[in-house]
């Protein structure tokens, strides 16, 4: 089974953070995977987003034109990659940012307002994870046992403070 997904949003909400997370735990789960970062070239406030490929098989393209799974955390990603997601997919928006609602009917969208509950549980930052949380409550895309090891992974040495809020935030993010 191959899974695409993609990521989108501004830069600084933490997208590349969330893709590179799924990627290490399709590793640890011993999957194919292909991250493939994208940004803009302003520092923060660009556009930035990141595709995730999930694989049984080995992946040919890191390319995700028709992702399985969206996850959007600005409108403008909204309006440019909501279209693309594949008949059957997986729509997760950040209703704290993004207004508007899908109107297709071959799709499951969920809207989760993740930035106001990332303020509201004093973990400013990482309402990417709520929302991958709430992905991975949605989606049988990873065991939940590899979970803690691909977050120990991804988050650096020197930020290991934030290992448990991450955590927290994912299952935040499951519940909502």
């Amino acid at each position: 089974m191959t899974t695409q997904l993609l990521f989108a949003g501004f830069g600084g909400q933490g997208l590349l953070f969330a893709g590179k997370f799924l990627a290490y735990a399709g590793l640890i789960e011993g999957r194919q995977v292909s991250w493939l970062p994208s940004y803009g070239p302003e520092m923060r406030g660009g556009t930035a987003n990141c595709s995730v490929i999930l694989s049984d098989e080995p992946i040919g393209s890191p390319i995700v034109l028709a992702p399985d799974i969206l996850i959007a955390m600005n409108l403008p990603s909204y309006r440019k990659f909501e279209p693309m997601v594949k008949p059957n997919g997986v729509l997760l928006v950040d209703s704290a940012l993004i207004g508007e609602q899908s109107a297709r009917q071959d799709i499951s969208a969920y809207y989760i307002p993740a930035t106001q509950l990332a303020s509201d549980e004093n973990m400013p930052g990482l309402a990417n994870m709520i929302l991958t949380g709430k992905l991975l409550s949605v989606s049988p895309l990873l065991k939940q046992e590899t979970i803690p090891a691909a977050m120990a992974k991804t988050v650096p040495a020197r930020k290991q403070a934030l290992l448990e809020q991450n955590l927290r935030a994912i299952a935040l993010g499951r519940a909502a």
